[in-house]
């Protein structure tokens, strides 16, 4: 089981932080360097040392620029050509924040440096002053190649994998939550609770859920929690939260609240699906006629097929959580293992029916996850098959056509397995 992890900071935090920091460096250093340490002066002359410290503090007032046009880029490209849902994700990135700091502290810093050159009509420059702006540039240098890097992200490929590997992290992730008990349960009224939290702001999306603190909250007052707006659900005013029963004791709605943690878009940490629906939206974008790229949607398939294959081969958790005693103390709502297979399937065999590339690979992915997952998740697999052949016939009325699109091809349109 797993607490929650606390909610990255936003975005200004990272740069005042490093701002506050160049400051109060750049006060108190350079006096202290004078004072303790007079006679570590550098070798540079004082009019060098102004004319570096003062392109090295115009330049990074240049680089910061470019970190705004590259996060311009960064967001506007991966709304309009991947999903509207990569915006605000690739808008938060920790690099960008970091390295809007770093070109910050070091041009403070370098101007607090200049500001010190030949100060007290001392003839040289504080040596560590000069070292920290050097170094303070190299750093400014290395963060700018990292965005470079960053932005290559965003080359299909590269993005596909990368959000396949957060619902990877997910995933494994899932297995260190506390198991939930497979036994029957009382299925309680929502008329029956002794008290309702409700959502009371703006409307949020649950990203998610702090079981140990709910187990503790309903084990400290003998009661049950119900929770009602699983991990990836959007609340609005007055949607109900959590219910709980069976206790003269009230839970403080806060600590309540705190335990279900909400934000602006659903994350990973939580809600491997989350991967899934990002690589199923780069899919149908890919697939719409505007574009009509499905080679991308046969990408976007590989990923989605190794993460349900990971998902199938997961318990996954029960929505009962008991404690010691085995008394159910919290409910939790989760997705199960057909509602991940539609997820998956549903809109992709819907706009790509009529693409023979896209049934080949739908076939073949079919075809591994019913050989590789246990009996008890293939009916939703063959369910999913008999769709599917059912799509091929209404959208392939030519005998040809309807082969070829039924064939198994992990390539989509490449080479065709035998059997098939």
């Amino acid at each position: 089981m797993r607490a929650l992890r606390r909610a990255p900071a936003r975005a200004w935090i990272v740069p005042a932080i490093y701002t506050v920091a160049a400051l109060a460096a750049g006060v108190a250093l350079p006096r202290i360097e004078q004072r303790f340490w007079f006679e570590a002066f550098s070798n540079i002359s004082s009019s060098s040392a102004i004319a570096i410290y003062s392109s090295i503090a115009s330049g990074t007032m240049t680089l910061s620029a470019i970190v705004f046009s590259l996060t311009f880029v960064m967001v506007q490209f991966g709304a309009t050509a991947y999903s509207p849902r990569l915006a605000l994700w690739l808008a938060e990135d920790p690099l960008i924040s970091h390295a809007l700091g770093i070109f910050t502290a070091t041009f403070l810093y370098s101007i607090a440096a200049l500001a010190w050159v030949d100060r007290n009509d001392r003839d040289g420059v504080p040596l560590l002053s000069a070292v920290i702006v050097v170094c303070l540039l190299l750093a400014s240098i290395a963060a700018f190649i990292a965005l470079i890097k960053r932005v290559a992200v965003l080359q299909v490929s590269r993005l596909l994998g990368f959000i396949g590997d957060q619902g990877r992290k997910g995933i494994a992730l899932l297995s260190t939550e506390m198991p939930g008990d497979a036994a029957p349960r009382v299925q309680l009224h929502p008329a029956a609770a002794t008290q309702v939290i409700r959502h009371g702001d703006r409307p949020r999306t649950v990203q998610a859920l702090d079981t140990r603190m709910l187990l503790h909250l309903a084990c400290e007052a003998n009661a049950r929690i119900d929770v009602v707006a699983a991990v990836g659900d959007s609340v609005i005013e007055s949607t109900p939260l959590v219910y709980v029963f069976g206790t003269g004791t009230e839970i403080s709605g806060q600590r309540l609240r705190s335990a279900i943690h909400l934000g602006d878009q659903r994350t990973f940490e939580q809600d491997p699906q989350f991967a899934i629906r990002l690589l199923v939206d780069i899919a149908i974008r890919a697939l719409s006629a505007a574009i009509n790229d499905p080679t991308t949607a046969v990408q976007a398939l590989d990923q989605i097929g190794d993460l349900v294959l990971r998902l199938g081969r997961t318990s996954l958790p029960d929505d009962a959580i008991r404690d010691a005693s085995g008394t159910v103390r919290v409910v939790i709502p989760r997705a199960t293992w057909e509602d991940v297979v539609r997820l998956a399937l549903e809109e992709i065999a819907a706009y790509g029916a009529s693409s023979v590339q896209v049934m080949r690979r739908m076939n073949a992915l079919l075809s591994e996850l019913t050989a590789a997952l246990p009996p008890e998740r293939r009916s939703a697999l063959g369910y999913w098959r008999r769709r599917l052949e059912a799509s091929i016939t209404r959208h392939f009325p030519d005998l040809e056509q309807r082969r070829d699109a039924g064939a198994s091809d992990r390539q989509g349109l490449g080479m065709s397995r035998p059997g098939s």
